[in-house]
């Protein structure tokens, strides 16, 4: 035990009671007769029409960010004042309004008789594939987000011409009505099941009823001024409750199609039932729902760190960056990097340990809040007595015997701060290759992996971290950077690697978000610069590293300013006042 704590179970929020099961059940199929006149409502707007909505609805959600953002923060445990209320900025209202204004500039090229991918640079990756790059898709990315490049890499075999000709998905067809879709929220991020709700509607033409997780149900009254324009026409509704309406919702024949956020359990209980029942399913294939569903439900996300030369301030500002992979929204995100692998033969091993386990410590104090946590934490003891306990014994690091068949922390996506740390031999490519095939081999699901690597050793890899982007089996891959800051970038893509099925679904099956709506996604890749400002002023004067204006982002754990920045890029982004931006840019640099 870390300091001699002892581990003290975290804190859980109760959850409300579920709303009675008749009321709910009649007010569904109310809102079922309103979904069906709003499905064919849409099939009627034009695109112009569609991006006029889409025009309306970010203004009602800007109106609705600062209700959204406080509610998330209050159901999250969050003190009035802390920094960390900066994610319920960015990972909210934020994000949503970034990918309303991206699916408007779809919509508009579309209308106009243009590709979204018009603009849009095409290049070779390994292996017979082609990658967009989507990032920066507009001038303000440039300063947004100084120093990131983001692609959105296509299946092998996929030609130039084809990619473009199919760019638009559903809207390329906008009268050709795709029925009604459960969304089925996830419970963890405020963003998620809105953004999933515009990606059926955009993707494939379909209205949907959204069930929100019983975690989000403070957050109703607000989804629904936020989104009343959809509401007003039909296109969404909203309900809320326990299992058993979940488990109604998704047997109801009105729905053409389901989508879920959450666990591989949830999802097999939707698609096989329970018990003896789902057992007889499976052997005979005979799934218990009819309907085609996709899903993203997380997995075990690595943070591969390429050894090199690093100064002392790169393995503090890096040790911090891994902090926030695995405790932001306390460590409840399906792409929390949660197994960090490091060469065994990295002089410089012993020192960065001891920075990412300082930095994991003094990273500030929070409430762990979700549902079933202490179950977690209480297992992860079990399972490792010599884990190092920390935050009055709320998270730990623990030690991964790379010998071992099934490590608990590489096959058990923890949803808690639980931290990995495993070493394998080698060093540069030697080192890349083995622990991208750790990766695909060892850990559990294919949904994000994290790379950081210097300059100087990427330069002197060559080709090697383009091979080894390819080799890995990830949907969302980040190079010195996290992917949960992809999930923010509409442009990019969202989901598992490509193979999940209903019989072995893994992280899940198909994408969103996916703003430029692209046919036959394989994966995202972001890019990120490895030194913030100023630091990295010197190696990209040499040519060797992105440059940046931008200090330590705002997501970071450790940013001092992140309320007020992620507030100040939110509010910027609804009203577009450069003297905002310029006020939020000058408290970044106080991170």
């Amino acid at each position: 035990m870390l300091g001699g704590h002892r581990r003290r179970a975290p804190v859980t929020l109760e959850q409300p009671a579920a709303t009675p099961a008749d009321a709910t059940r009649e007010r569904i199929e109310a809102d079922l007769q309103a979904l069906t006149t709003g499905s064919r409502l849409w099939s009627t707007l034009d695109l112009a029409q569609r991006a006029r909505l889409l025009g309306r609805l970010r203004d009602t959600v800007g109106a609705a960010a600062e209700e959204w953002a406080l509610t998330a923060a209050v159901s999250k445990a969050l003190p009035a004042g802390s920094p960390l209320r900066g994610e319920e900025w960015l990972s909210g209202p934020y994000t949503t309004l970034t990918a309303l204004d991206a699916a408007v500039r779809t919509l508009r090229a579309l209308a106009g008789g243009r590709s979204p991918l018009d603009g849009v640079r095409l290049t070779d990756a390994p292996g017979g594939r082609i990658r967009a790059h989507v990032l920066p898709a507009e001038p303000i990315d440039r300063v947004l987000l100084s120093g990131f490049r983001g692609e959105v890499w296509l299946e092998p075999g996929v030609t130039r011409a084809e990619a473009i000709a199919a760019a638009g998905l559903g809207q390329r067809t906008p009268t050709d009505a795709g029925g009604i879709g459960l969304v089925l929220g996830a419970g963890n991020v405020t963003s998620i099941p809105i953004l999933d709700v515009l990606y059926e509607l955009l993707s494939a033409n379909r209205v949907c009823m959204l069930k929100v997780n019983p975690t989000q149900d403070a957050l109703v009254p607000v989804f629904e001024r936020a989104f009343a324009p959809l509401i007003e026409l039909g296109l969404l509704r909203i309900v809320h409750g326990g299992g058993d309406i979940g488990a109604y919702l998704t047997q109801h024949p009105a729905f053409s199609h389901v989508h879920i956020t959450g666990s591989a359990a949830t999802f097999d209980a939707i698609v096989w039932g329970t018990g003896e029942d789902a057992a007889r399913r499976r052997a005979a294939g005979e799934p218990a729902l009819t309907v085609p569903i996709t899903a993203e439900l997380g997995g075990v996300s690595p943070i591969i760190v390429v050894p090199g030369r690093w100064s002392d301030a790169d393995l503090r500002f890096q040790a911090e960056h891994i902090v926030t992979m695995r405790l932001q929204n306390s460590g409840h995100n399906c792409v929390a990097g949660q197994v960090v692998l490091l060469s065994a033969d990295w002089p410089q091993r012993g020192a960065f340990l001891a920075a990412l386990r300082s930095a994991y410590a003094a990273a500030p104090a929070r409430t762990v809040w979700y549902p079933r946590s202490g179950e977690t934490l209480a297992a992860v003891a079990a399972s490792y007595p010599d884990a190092t306990w920390s935050a009055d014994g709320t998270r730990a690091i623990v030690q991964v015997d790379r010998d071992a068949d099934a490590d608990p922390v590489e096959t058990t996506e923890y949803f808690a701060p639980v931290l990995g740390v495993l070493t394998l031999p080698g060093t540069g490519r030697a080192f890349l290759d083995a622990a991208v095939a750790h990766a695909n081999d060892r850990l559990t699901g294919s949904l994000g992996a994290n790379v950081l690597i210097d300059p100087v050793t990427e330069a002197e890899l060559g080709d090697g971290l383009d091979d080894a982007i390819a080799a890995l089996r990830y949907g969302s891959i980040a190079v010195n950077a996290w992917t949960g800051a992809m999930f923010t970038i509409p442009g990019l893509s969202w989901g598992a690697f490509p193979g999940g099925t209903p019989a072995h679904v893994g992280s899940g099956i198909g994408v969103v978000h996916n703003a430029r709506l692209l046919d036959r996604v394989e994966r995202s890749v972001m890019r990120g610069p490895f030194r913030p400002f100023p630091r990295m002023i010197p190696g990209a004067v040499r040519g060797r590293g992105a440059f940046t204006v931008l200090p330590k982002p705002p997501w970071f754990v450790t940013a001092r300013t992140g309320a007020e920045v992620s507030e100040g890029l939110t509010r910027f982004r609804a009203d577009g006042n450069p003297l905002r931006l310029a006020a939020t840019l000058t408290k970044a640099f106080g991170a």
